[in-house]
């Protein structure tokens, strides 16, 4: 489990050099973004990113962000509500944990 500051931290933003950049061009800097713009995007942009081969949401946010937790479970998502769901629910978690 996440201390406050471990939560604070995965919540905050990457340098501008590590932001997630999609194939319809847009560009999230933090977790919340990307739980929300995996919301918004269509099927399309979702598995351009997320598919048999690859799955660039979840090395993203194992790499960059550092949050093996939502990266590992991010791996199974095979649908654009499953993955934005799960990064909602973890967003929700961590909030909690850092106010």
């Amino acid at each position: 489990m996440a201390t406050k500051n471990e939560a604070r931290q995965l919540l905050g933003d990457v340098a501008p050099e590590k932001c997630f950049w999609t194939c319809d061009g847009r560009v999230f800097k933090n977790m919340e973004e990307l739980a929300n713009g995996l919301q918004a995007m269509s099927d399309e942009t979702f598995k351009c990113h997320a598919n048999s081969e690859k799955n660039d949401f979840s090395v993203w946010v194992n790499e960059v962000i550092g949050d093996s937790k939502l990266g590992n479970e991010l791996i199974s998502s095979k649908t654009r509500d499953s993955a934005a769901r799960k990064a909602m629910v973890r967003v929700d978690i961590l909030k909690k944990k850092a106010a």
